[in-house]
């Protein structure tokens, strides 16, 4: 299993907006619920840095989180373009292995 975590600044006034994507039942995770090898999404907050967030999501493995961004590139990009607006930075955390 590999979980692939993604750091976020929100905009003040975007915080709902926001939050309603990329909950655990929001836009990103209705997407990722076309693949079987999806397990789920997390959405964290940070207590101590107002407007930071953290995405975890968690997959089967590797080649299927790969195969899935492959096959629905177009749609991938077209999500992350409407969520621009949500935030001013993003960025990869990275992809880790469950041990």
């Amino acid at each position: 299993m590999i979980q692939v975590l993604w750091e976020y600044t929100v905009k003040p006034e975007q915080v709902i907006n926001f939050e309603s994507h990329y909950a655990s039942a929001g836009t990103w995770a209705r997407f990722f619920q076309k693949s079987p090898a999806w397990r789920g999404t997390l959405l964290l907050r940070d207590p101590e840095t107002p407007h930071r967030y953290v995405t975890v999501d968690v997959w089967a493995d590797r080649a299927a989180y790969d195969a899935f961004r492959g096959e629905h590139s177009s749609e991938y990009e077209e999500i992350d373009r409407r969520c621009a607006e949500f935030t001013t930075a993003e960025r990869c955390l990275g992809i880790f292995d469950v041990v």
